[in-house]
């Protein structure tokens, strides 16, 4: 018996193979996800559900909500075990921080939208602070992917991005953090208010003070803050400096101490921080800069617990803290 003859081939086939031999061969879409803090200052379940669509437009997506404190850590961590290409925090500066603490010493990396009211490390990758504009830069990474590593400061045993503080400092983003409506609808000027009735109430009579031991030395204080990036924060579209020498890829953290508050000294180095930077704000009487630090301890004078900020969440109050630096500790991407 003959043969059987092929079938004819079809028009069909015969397009798909000219598609093929004409289109340019497309890697496979990379695995992301996003995690989203549904409760951060401009995330709406109708914009995270247009900012998803659109990045699916170039990468195999996975959106998740956090459920509540520590959550995000927990994602991250699972994430990084199932080979995600790519995590994405969509919220404030608290999540990236989360995320930060689940992702450390991972190949995984972060990047970041803007949901918060600062997003302090998400400017200070170079992605917009607009969502679409930022939603945007996102899609045409997928064709720069090209991961780099950044420092981590560590508080203890929890990781920061950007900056940690104690006194004055802590303290108005302890009663900032009471009021999450407050801080959404008003921002900085939220922050600026709230710093004014912090001082008076808690630091124009008996401030509590700390000693902190960095270098061999000891500095008594009100306030201080560390930086393990820069800068500081933003006040609207202005960046606020306060440290010297503070940089992401440095191996090392910036401190600045502030000895002193008083209603005579505040006001000059609040203007000396809005008009000169970390360089007129070091040249303050009392201001003592601190640079090329690997470790610092920070202790209360009196015994007295303090607050401790990390990345601009009040992370509880204690009696003393130990900060260093992890080099390249954090994977990201922008």
């Amino acid at each position: 018996m003959p043969p059987t003859a092929p079938a004819p081939e079809t028009a069909l086939d015969r397009a798909e193979e000219l598609a093929e031999s004409i289109l340019p061969t497309r890697p496979p879409k990379r695995r992301m996800l996003v995690i989203v803090n549904p409760y951060a200052s401009t995330v709406s379940d109708r914009l995270k559900n247009l900012v998803v669509y659109a990045l699916q437009g170039r990468y195999e997506v996975d959106a998740i909500d956090t459920q509540a404190k520590a959550h995000a850590t927990e994602l991250c961590r699972e994430a990084a075990d199932e080979g995600y290409d790519v995590v994405v925090a969509f919220g404030g500066d608290g999540t990236v921080n989360e995320a930060a603490n689940g992702l450390a010493g991972s190949d995984t990396p972060l990047s970041a939208l803007p949901g918060g009211s600062t997003n302090v490390f998400c400017r200070s990758l170079g992605i917009p602070n607009d969502v679409v504009d930022a939603t945007e830069h996102l899609l045409g990474m997928a064709d720069r992917f090209e991961p780099s590593r950044v420092d981590l400061g560590v508080a203890n045993d929890r990781f920061f991005t950007f900056a940690a503080g104690v006194g004055l400092d802590a303290s108005v983003v302890e009663q900032v953090d009471r009021h999450p409506a407050m801080k959404a609808r008003l921002s900085e000027w939220y922050f600026t208010g709230t710093a004014l009735t912090t001082f008076a109430q808690k630091y124009l009579i008996r401030a509590p003070r700390v000693t902190v031991e960095a270098g061999g030395h000891e500095i008594e204080g009100v306030t201080v803050i560390v930086q393990n990036s820069d800068p500081y924060t933003y006040f609207s579209s202005h960046p606020i400096r306060v440290c010297i020498g503070a940089g992401n890829r440095t191996g090392t953290l910036s401190a600045a101490v502030l000895k002193r508050a008083t209603p005579f000294e505040v006001p000059t180095i609040i203007a000396r921080i809005f008009a000169g930077g970390p360089d007129s704000v070091s040249k303050h009487a009392q201001v003592e800069p601190l640079t090329d630090l690997r470790e610092l301890r920070i202790v209360s004078k009196d015994g007295r617990r303090f607050p401790l900020q990390l990345d601009g969440d009040h992370v509880g109050d204690v009696t003393e803290v130990e900060l260093g630096v992890r080099h390249l500790a954090l994977p990201v991407v922008s």
